[in-house]
């Protein structure tokens, strides 16, 4: 049952696993790298982890390979010859699982870390060498009582992040 949060963790604490099927940002800028930071900020603090405590960091974003102590992790694929376009279709997949979940009394977290581990994920599933892994989900009841889910990160407003235009 634990074999693959095992595997998955060990590779990722030997710092191997730049495996991307799709390439991961080049960099965050502007809003994006504001958004980010704030995020980390809020966790980090939430978390008692100082400003600038990089192992702390490190020890951290090794959780993502713990799923977060999920007890389950969807892994969500696409195939190859869809590109681009299958992982957008993922992307609504991925919202619409998570919506689903919610409404059935689930947490979930979307994690995109995992998709650095590809080649160990096909190994693992066994999945087709024509697969390319977009990110997993971890998911079961939350734990409300847990420091890390007494924040919530900001929303950008529709006005932000959408234009509206008359065709």
């Amino acid at each position: 049952k634990e074999r693959f949060r095992k595997a998955i963790y060990a590779e990722a604490s030997r710092g191997l696993g730049e495996d991307y099927d799709f390439t991961p940002p080049r960099e965050y800028v502007g809003v994006y790298l504001e958004r980010r930071r704030e995020s980390g900020f809020q966790l980090y603090n939430t978390l008692g982890i100082a400003r600038g405590d990089r192992a702390a960091y490190a020890k951290q974003a090794l959780e993502n390979y713990n799923f977060f102590g999920a007890p389950h992790i969807a892994v969500i694929h696409t195939n190859e010859p869809l590109g681009i376009y299958g992982a957008i279709d993922c992307g609504g997949y991925v919202s619409n699982f998570m919506l689903a979940a919610q409404a059935l009394g689930l947490g979930t977290i979307p994690q995109a870390a995992l998709a650095r581990h590809s080649g160990l994920i096909r190994r693992h599933f066994s999945l087709p060498d024509d697969r390319r892994v977009v990110c997993g989900i971890s998911f079961g009841y939350a734990d409300h009582a847990h420091k890390v889910n007494s924040y919530r990160t900001s929303r950008a407003t529709v006005a932000d992040t959408v234009t509206f235009v008359d065709v």
